[in-house]
């Protein structure tokens, strides 16, 4: 089955096989956000992006060889509601950005800073510090050495748009300027993208409106 990225609440996870890695996505709770549960195919090894919600979906979705780490990619209260649950099931080791791990109520065994390496595996993660949805909002990419890269954006990057900054400009001239520096401008269009809430998309697809962003400030 070809990977789309298009996933409902209590709907099949959606995998996306690629050579050294396997990407399942689920969408979970009452405001739809994404959980990617990442597989290492050398070594078994998983992690999980987000425990956002639905302890028990999440639960099922790792299965039997559980998980080595989480990574919650920001403070707000949607992206950790199951957190709690699945670190006291499976003993998870718990990641998150320095400045937004005070703001997540379980501990944070490793803060994260800007170009950190987070290893599932045999596969490397690097994390980028993305300021304005919140202070320490991280996004995680993996530059798949047999095809295109793969970010992780959490709400810092949607397709349309940038994550939420509340209608402050400089929240949004930040959070669109670490996106443009520390995404657009490295990263190639075939770059493909996993949002915190709603569909994938490729940073070529979004390049184009990079200026149009910045005109209408959101």
């Amino acid at each position: 089955m070809t990977y789309s990225g298009v996933v409902k609440v209590g709907g099949p996870a959606d995998v996306h096989e690629l050579t050294d890695l396997m990407i399942s996505k689920v969408t979970v709770g009452p405001m739809d956000n994404n959980c990617y549960l990442l597989r290492c195919r050398a070594t078994g090894e998983q992690l999980l992006i987000d425990a956002a919600n639905d302890p028990q979906t999440l639960l099922q979705l790792i299965g039997d060889d559980s998980i080595a780490s989480v990574v919650t990619t920001h403070r707000h209260g949607d992206h950790w509601q199951a957190l709690g649950e699945v670190v006291a099931a499976t003993g998870a080791r718990t990641y998150a950005g320095a400045l937004d791990a005070e703001g997540i109520p379980v501990p944070t065994d490793v803060r994260v800073d800007d170009l950190d390496t987070i290893r599932v595996g045999r596969v490397e993660l690097t994390a980028r510090h993305l300021v304005g949805h919140t202070p320490g909002s991280i996004a995680l990419v993996f530059d798949d050495p047999h095809g295109h890269p793969h970010v992780f954006t959490g709400d810092c990057l949607f397709p349309g748009g940038v994550g939420n900054t509340r209608k402050d400009p400089e929240a949004f001239a930040n959070l669109l300027h670490d996106v443009e520096t520390k995404l657009f401008a490295p990263l190639p269009d075939e770059t493909w993208v996993y949002p915190g809430h709603g569909k994938d998309t490729t940073l070529g697809a979004e390049r184009p409106h990079l200026s149009e962003w910045r005109e209408r400030g959101w």
